[in-house]
């Protein structure tokens, strides 16, 4: 056989398994990197919870339709932001498939989650992976205290992302987000310690967590 037509005949399963993983990759689930404030405020519910149980449900009466979505059952605990919407959650849902952003939960430990999510006009609570969903042990003691009105209070500031250097602030009321930058990692000290809020005069800046003295204000260079 020509050798060129050998490679060829080689070649085309290579070409075929790559085009099948970008297809993959490209049906993956992707979420922009934010702020846990920014999550919070752009939420419509904010809860912790207890799971209680999983099960899978079809997304109508087809017993033949493929789209399935998990009902995690859930004890509402404390309810930070939602009120208007509704008063208490019993039902969480998310897509089946990670590929569609579905969260999968432990629901086999009772585990305690922090729960940020949207309300569909039917009621239900809906999240996925892009929303903030975090075990409730694994979030700081500032990040408990800033759901009760801190992160809130900032909703009118806007957080950007620093990546890479030269990054600066481009309005007052900008917050720059230097996790990835300094730490390499998006659960950084930002993320963890400090809430961007909003001062009297309109401007935005990085405030550490405990009592809010208008003092603890810091500067970009001290994340």
């Amino acid at each position: 056989m020509d050798p060129v037509a050998r490679l060829g005949i080689l070649l085309v399963p290579v070409l075929l398994l790559l085009t099948l993983r970008m297809q993959e990759l490209a049906e993956a689930c992707s979420c922009a990197p934010a702020h846990p404030q920014q999550q919070i405020c752009d939420a419509a519910i904010v809860i912790r919870a207890k799971i209680s149980s999983e099960k899978v449900i079809s997304t109508n009466a087809d017993p033949f339709n493929p789209n399935k979505m998990i009902q995690y059952e859930i004890k509402q605990i404390k309810m930070f932001k939602g009120f208007e919407k509704t008063k208490d959650v019993h039902y969480i849902y998310t897509p089946f498939d990670s590929s569609l952003c579905g969260v999968k939960l432990d629901a086999n430990n009772k585990k305690h989650y922090l729960l940020t999510g949207q309300i569909s006009a039917d009621g239900k609570v809906h999240v996925h992976l892009c929303n903030y969903i975090e075990p409730w042990d694994d979030l700081s003691s500032s990040q408990k205290k800033s759901l009760n009105q801190r992160y809130q209070m900032g909703c009118d500031c806007k957080i950007t992302t620093c990546y890479t250097v030269p990054c600066s602030l481009s309005a007052p009321n900008e917050c720059l987000w230097t996790d990835w930058l300094v730490e390499r990692n998006l659960n950084g000290q930002q993320a963890k310690n400090y809430a961007c809020i909003k001062r009297s005069n309109g401007s935005c800046s990085w405030y550490r967590g405990g009592p809010m003295p208008e003092k603890e204000f810091i500067d970009i260079g001290e994340p």
